[in-house]
């Protein structure tokens, strides 16, 4: 192997390791945008399941479960103040 291709390996490397540090940052956000809307679709099913006592019922979609996912418990508590004046 001669020092021109050691060189290519070389700066190979750099830009695969450069490229994964760009798109490792915007992958973690998704990750943990779609793990906190799982969770917030389970919050909102354990809802339904206490309201269901109640007659109480949240509509459990991708909105919802984003709403709660982003602001957490207080999205869970806007939803059900929403669901009790409309």
């Amino acid at each position: 192997m001669d020092f021109f291709n050691g060189f290519i390996i070389l700066a190979c490397i750099v830009v695969l390791w450069i490229i994964g540090k760009v798109f490792s940052i915007p992958l973690k956000s998704i990750l943990k945008l779609i793990f906190n809307s799982v969770l917030g679709g389970i919050l909102i099913f354990i809802i339904n399941i206490i309201g269901g006592i109640f007659g109480f019922h949240i509509g459990l979609n991708v909105g919802t479960s984003l709403l709660v996912g982003l602001l957490g418990i207080p999205g869970a508590v806007l939803l059900i103040i929403l669901k009790l004046f409309i």
